[in-house]
């Protein structure tokens, strides 16, 4: 019986010739990354390990995003761990504010990150990576220093589902992030517990790379292990002018085994929206309507890249924000900021009464850059939507793509794009 993607990897990187799921398995890595809340804990743990140097400092990634710029002493302090970390350890990854930008944006277009590593990162959402085609996920703060020390991780070898998108006729506006939270939506967030989710078939094919890392990224909102694309040209473009040292190109065997296996069409899945105080509740945007909204959120690293830019300024180009709500766009990285500039894009948002920060995580976790009041509603691009996760626990969050995010910011309430068009 042959091997899945997922499980090809990590036989490569734990030095056997096959796996099994369920098997218990010490893996060779390739990255372990932190940020500005999670890395000062490890750093901590790090010191207690009686060794002076981190296993490779071109393989330990430093990104302070979370709350950066520093909202306040607490934050900054943290940030200052960090860097002076980075310092004594010569870490080769580590950017400074002005040159950081939301790590799971960040590390894949620096090249950080390739198809085929082992990639562990103290933030749920390192399963990002997965849209290179490489093995990435979450892990505790203790874990990641261990990582850093050794240069290994253990992990239980996860059974691998497949989702099958058949067809490239999308409905209009229908992004990654739709077919994300549909699938959230069919299988609930603890669907994929401890599970590989691999995606693929033609309508997976045809989505950009901007999409791919999308719906990546969400897949720990499904409770899995990891979510993974097998590269394909796309992948190859994205990384040769950016890959920073060699890399290796897996893919599943025809006869590997999964758990489950689920198909779709893309053309019978609508834009969703997925309600509170789950991801999982995830309905057609139609379901919306009349539901008026406070402030919406285009940005994080869900959604904070230049295609999900490019999607928002088309539809609030010549038109303003609703006078009732508060519009704060987000690019992932300084140099999507920059070419959102030179595209104008920014001259549209800001025309429209668009609020646009320096790339931060910011609102997403409730951190700053737009917390909500006691009783506000908003609609974000971002990825979680639990009780008080943006704000106050009496807010409340709606989570959609950036089509639906725009449109609905001119509305004032969720709607469908072709409202405004």
């Amino acid at each position: 019986m042959g091997m899945t993607i997922t499980e090809k990897i990590l036989a490569d990187h734990a030095g056997l010739d096959k796996v099994v799921p369920g098997q218990l398995i010490t893996a060779k890595l390739d990255l372990a990354m932190a940020n500005d809340i999670t890395g000062p804990v490890a750093i901590r743990e790090f010191a207690k390990f009686g060794v002076d140097t981190v296993w490779d400092k071109t393989k330990v990634a430093l990104v302070p995003d979370h709350f950066t710029p520093n909202k306040d002493i607490a934050s900054a302090e943290l940030s200052k761990t960090l860097r002076e970390f980075a310092k004594k350890q010569e870490i080769t990854h580590y950017w400074e504010q002005g040159r950081v930008g939301i790590e799971h944006c960040l590390l894949p277009e620096q090249g950080v990150t390739l198809p085929g590593d082992v990639i562990i990162g103290a933030d749920s959402h390192t399963c990002t990576y997965g849209a290179l085609g490489a093995f990435a996920t979450g892990v505790g703060s203790t874990d990641l220093a261990a990582g850093m020390a050794t240069g290994e991780a253990w992990f239980r070898v996860p059974e691998s589902m497949k989702f099958v998108f058949k067809g490239t006729n999308f409905q209009p506006w229908v992004s990654g992030k739709d077919l994300i939270l549909y699938i959230i939506g069919k299988i609930g967030v603890d669907g994929a517990r401890y599970r590989a989710m691999e995606f693929t078939g033609e309508g997976i094919s045809a989505l950009s790379m901007d999409g791919r890392f999308t719906m990546c990224n969400m897949a720990i909102e499904a409770g899995a292990k990891n979510g993974i694309i097998a590269p394909d040209e796309k992948t190859l473009a994205y990384v040769q002018e950016r890959a920073q040292r060699p890399y290796k190109v897996y893919h599943s065997d025809p006869d590997a085994e999964y758990v489950e296996v689920y198909e779709w069409n893309v053309e019978d899945i609508p834009l969703q929206v997925a309600f509170p105080h789950l991801p999982e509740n995830a309905k057609p945007v139609t379901e919306g309507k009349g539901i008026k909204i406070d402030q919406v959120v285009i940005g994080s690293c869900t959604n904070g890249r230049l295609e999900d830019l490019q999607v928002a300024a088309r539809i609030l180009k010549g038109k303003k924000v609703h006078k009732d709500v508060r519009l704060i766009i987000i690019p992932g990285t300084q140099a999507i900021y920059k070419q959102a500039i030179k595209e104008g894009l920014v001259d549209i948002f800001i025309d429209a009464g668009a609020v646009v920060s320096t790339p931060t995580c910011g609102p997403c976790l409730g951190g700053y850059m737009g917390i909500l009041a006691k009783g506000e509603r908003a609609l974000s691009t971002t990825n979680r939507n639990f009780v008080g996760r943006m704000g106050h626990p009496e807010s409340e969050v709606y989570l959609s793509g950036p089509a639906v995010a725009a449109a609905s910011a001119v509305t004032g309430e969720i709607s469908h794009p072709e409202e405004v068009l």
